[in-house]
């Protein structure tokens, strides 16, 4: 015999209430009648409801066969309110009554139950109903219930984890629980329990979706009595987060579609078809052709029925891209015809679409935003981010739903660690699972490299470790890069090297929980930050911040306008105080973030490091002459971003005066940048060699064949390239501001001079050239001081970091 043993009806409350109430929503309009069909067709031999504290739904199909009179009574532990749900069944209307007097007392209701032999089983135990369930209150569950449900509304894991917990219980463990608490449960064996499996279906979407069988049972009492007998089997699957949006989406629906009568159009109507077949089961439309006229009318009326709707224009207007997307997307129209055709809905396809189809508006509207910053279009700027606002507002169903289940997982597995004494020192401590987001991964800046060296190392250290970036171009995804593929990409005038993408954040939000991270860092502060910093809170996931770039800084040098750099630094301090640990590269850049407002008991200085096999002395082989064709002599060095930002301003005034004592001595600048032909303009006729961007083995080799590194910036928060240049055995020359001082031995592997200052930067140049020998020996002790800073032991010691502080969150 097999029954659904919790299933809701209009009578019934919501999931994720909230939600329904922000769209509107007041009521659910799923029909006993229309559940009870839909349970038959699937299988199920008895029928029932379980609402929640009331049992009109069963008593409006009493008098069909085959059915028995149920509830979900809300109880509570009166010494602090929390909440539990316990399934009651096969009652009378009298039962029914008593019942409804005894449950604002768990303990009450429990005896109750017990004296009147009535079946009862307490429903998602691992579910925290209003946020107030704890470990002493589990253990005092277990005391109270012999039976407990293993739910179809709920992650997997809930069912898995309550699984192993009750398969571990002993006599022994009961004592100890009897002792604790002095409740003495009113059954035998309480180590022994039972199981019964329902859908929880509040939609008609997920009805026996798991149920419970009891192989040869011939009637009710012989069903209800195997289940005592622990011969009940629980069959079907648990439910995802997709699932419960798509119930919170079906319940929406149903409500509009009964208050505007939008279920007479069904059958002529293919979209209106199309939605009653994806969110209310209904049967297929008989017609094909695409008539929006029920979807115009309930558009024009709006929510509150009398046609002054806010956003007229805007829902016009979706209705059209509605039709058009699906007409001429090949995706859409796929998944809108896999729907047509199925049996019933199915949550994944309902998740493609709306993710398909929110992304294709969300694209066109982007456009239309571009092209209103473009052409000072100001209306067609206000529109295109209203109706972005409101797509993302539409969307309220999965992030509620990710956020519910998520909250799930992270009380599952509190319950877990604490109920089986799994918090032990050593390997077995809950693994450290990071998602790194960042904006920039492909591209060719510090930020990026140490991330691909990262996730680099990760990978040949079999660490669970993940960044996640978004990026047009193709590349191929690997363990430890996820990049996904953005709906806008926007230019940034000042800085063309890089780019900011419009995050697909509800696909980034699915890979995240199903990916079960434990920690969040924000590599970046734009849009990828965002979207960390969201889904973090969606998730309810720690999260962390790297602090790479001094963008303040940047935005001055690059428009000279101080009121811009004061917007990015009030930016800066809101982003990183959302922060619970900030990491910074230098003690300089740990010090300004603390001036500035941030809380210095946040930040902490991560360590850096460098490929010592890439960049090393014996890498010196002449390139420079054999293939730029320089004489041999005295060779000057600069690796970056060619930008004003970079003070290279100061470098091109202080090379001309070193040239004026020293004229054969040369000057190489690597790299690329919006400062290239300017500077190349202001250094012609000197002899300087401009190579453009170089990597790799040719950029090893041109570090080794060069004699003296200058860094001239005072932006730089560290400075991958003053660790590079040491590698290769070349002294260097930095600034005092900023990090990349904290990076050398001043006076042993190079020498710190005033920022902004030419003529201190010549005479510095000149003092060590003046001297070979003192400057070989200083190369030397570079290499010798630098053997140190593996990039492998940085990595290490960084993620040692990360575990300590999971670890005491865990504490």
């Amino acid at each position: 015999m097999k029954i659904d043993l919790h299933v809701h009806s209009k009578y019934s409350t919501r999931p994720s209430q909230w939600v329904l109430q922000k769209l509107g929503c007041h009521e659910c309009y799923t029909e006993p009648q229309q559940l009870y069909r839909i349970a038959k067709q699937r299988g199920m031999d008895w029928i029932t409801i379980t609402d929640h504290n009331n049992i009109n739904g069963c008593l409006e199909i009493a008098h069909l066969p085959d059915t028995f009179i149920s509830e979900e009574v809300t109880s509570y532990f009166p010494e602090d309110g929390c909440k539990i749900h316990v399934l009651v069944y096969d009652i009378d209307q009298s039962r029914h009554g008593e019942i409804q007097k005894l449950r604002e007392n768990v303990s009450s209701l429990v005896a109750y139950l017990q004296q009147e032999k009535i079946a009862h089983s307490l429903a998602h135990p691992l579910w925290s109903v209003n946020g107030r369930l704890s470990l002493d209150h589990f253990e005092k569950l277990l005391l109270l219930f012999k039976t407990f449900e293993i739910n179809g509304s709920r992650d997997e894991q809930l069912n898995l984890t309550l699984r192993r917990i009750l398969s571990h219980l002993t006599p022994k463990c009961y004592e100890q629980l009897i002792d604790k608490h002095g409740i003495i449960p009113g059954f035998s064996e309480p180590w022994r329990k039972n199981f019964t499996g329902g859908s929880d279906d509040h939609s008609s979407l997920t009805i026996c979706r798991i149920h419970t069988e009891v192989p040869h049972a011939a009637n009710l009492k012989d069903f209800f009595t195997g289940l005592q007998n622990r011969q009940a089997r629980i069959i079907g699957r648990a439910s995802s987060p997709q699932t419960l949006a798509h119930n919170i989406y079906s319940i929406a629906y149903q409500f509009y579609a009964h208050k505007l009568g939008l279920h007479d159009h069904s059958r002529y109507d293919t979209f209106i078809g199309f939605l009653d077949k994806a969110l209310r089961n209904a049967a297929a439309p008989k017609r094909s052709r695409f008539n929006l006229f029920s979807l115009s009318f309930f558009l024009k009326k709006g929510a509150n029925g009398n046609g002054k709707h806010p956003s007229f224009s805007f829902l016009e207007l979706v209705k059209d891209e509605i039709q058009k997307f699906i007409q001429n997307e090949p995706v859409l129209k796929k998944i809108f015809r896999q729907i047509q055709s199925a049996a019933h809905s199915d949550e994944k396809q309902w998740f493609a679409f709306v993710k398909e189809l929110s992304d294709k508006i969300l694209i066109k509207f982007n456009q239309r935003l571009d092209e209103g910053v473009r052409g000072a279009h100001f209306i067609d700027l206000f529109q295109s981010l209203t109706v972005i606002g409101i797509i993302y507002l539409l969307l309220l169903p999965y992030v509620a739903a990710f956020n519910s289940f998520a909250q799930d997982r992270h009380l599952s597995e509190e319950i877990l660690a604490r109920f089986m004494d799994m918090r032990i020192s050593g390997k077995d401590q809950p693994q450290t699972k990071i998602a790194h987001f960042s904006d920039t991964y492909y591209e060719i800046n510090g930020v990026a490299l140490t991330l691909q060296k990262q996730a680099n190392e990760a990978q040949l250290s079999h660490k669970p470790y993940t960044v996640i970036t978004c990026d047009v171009t193709g590349h191929e995804n690997s363990r430890c890069v996820q990049n996904f593929t953005p709906l806008a990409v926007w230019d940034l005038p000042e800085y063309q090297e890089q780019k900011l993408f419009h995050p697909p954040l509800l696909e980034i939000l699915n890979y995240c929980y199903d990916q079960k991270f434990t920690r969040v860092l924000a590599a970046t502060p734009g849009p990828m930050g965002l979207a960390a910093l969201l889904i973090a809170r969606i998730l309810d996931l720690p999260i962390d911040g790297t602090y790479h770039t001094s963008l303040p800084q940047y935005a001055h040098y690059l428009t000279e306008d101080s009121s811009v750099e004061d917007l990015m630094w009030r930016y800066i301090l809101w982003f990183y105080n959302q922060m619970q640990n900030i990491y910074s590269p230098s003690v300089s850049t740990a010090a300004e973030l603390a001036e500035r407002g941030i809380s210095a008991e946040k930040i902490c200085t991560f360590p850096r490091g460098v490929d010592l096999q890439r960049f090393h002395p014996r890498k010196r082989d002449g390139l420079l002459e054999t293939r730029y064709h320089l004489q041999k002599g005295l060779k000057l060095l600069y690796v970056g971003r060619i930008s004003k930002e970079k003070n290279l301003q100061v470098l091109v005034r202080a090379f001309k005066r070193v040239i004026q004592v020293r004229p054969e001595v040369h000057l190489i600048v690597v790299g690329d940048g919006p400062y290239f032909e300017e500077m190349q303009l202001s250094l012609s006729g000197t002899p300087c060699l401009f190579t453009g961007y170089l990597d790799g083995e040719e950029l090893a080799s041109v570090y080794a064949s060069c004699d003296l590194f200058l860094f001239p910036s005072t932006t730089d928060t560290f400075g991958n390239v003053v660790l590079e240049a040491q590698a290769s055995g070349l002294p260097v020359i930095v600034t005092d501001a900023g990090g990349p001082q904290e990076n050398i031995v001043p006076g042993k592997t190079g020498l710190v001079v005033r920022g902004d200052d030419e003529a201190a930067f010549a005479e510095a140049i000149l003092r060590l050239i003046a001297d070979p020998k003192k400057m070989q020996r200083m190369g030397k002790e570079a290499r010798v001081y630098i053997e140190n800073r593996s990039f492998k032991h940085a990595f290490n010691a960084t993620w040692q970091l990360y575990r300590e502080e999971a670890e005491r969150l865990c504490a």
